[in-house]
């Protein structure tokens, strides 16, 4: 099982089943960072039934990949039901939350502005 390169705890080369990488914990929020860098991350996580990620935001646009399992996800008043084979995207900005239906696993994959893509946009803003 060769690792490195970019993303980093997986194996390269070799086809992989994310649901395997990640299991899903009794009463737990778990995760695995697969690639952090200032303009994207990509994640694994799994929550057990009954388990919650609160309202939050991120200055990003999230894309949620459910693997296995049910998740509620709320998007500012807005509840969906997502199930394994679905994905969604969180806008940036966006107050968002997770709820786990039935226990369940994902990728998450978030990418943020370039600081340059920001600077460009707030001056922009200003003319």
């Amino acid at each position: 099982m060769e690792q490195g390169g970019f993303i980093k705890k997986l194996p390269q080369s070799e086809v992989i089943d994310l649901r395997k990488i990640i299991t899903v914990e009794e009463q737990q929020v778990s995760s695995l960072t697969l690639v952090q860098r200032p303009n994207l991350a990509m994640t694994l996580l799994s929550l057990d039934k009954g388990s919650s990620i609160g309202g939050h935001s991120s200055p990003g646009d999230a894309m949620v990949n459910i693997l296995s399992g049910l998740a509620r996800i709320t998007i500012a008043d807005k509840e969906y039901n997502v199930q394994a084979g679905e994905s969604i995207i969180l806008p940036a900005n966006i107050p968002h939350a997770l709820y786990a239906a039935e226990a369940f696993q994902m990728l998450l994959i978030v990418v943020k502005p370039d600081k340059k893509e920001v600077k460009l946009g707030e001056k922009g803003s200003r003319a």
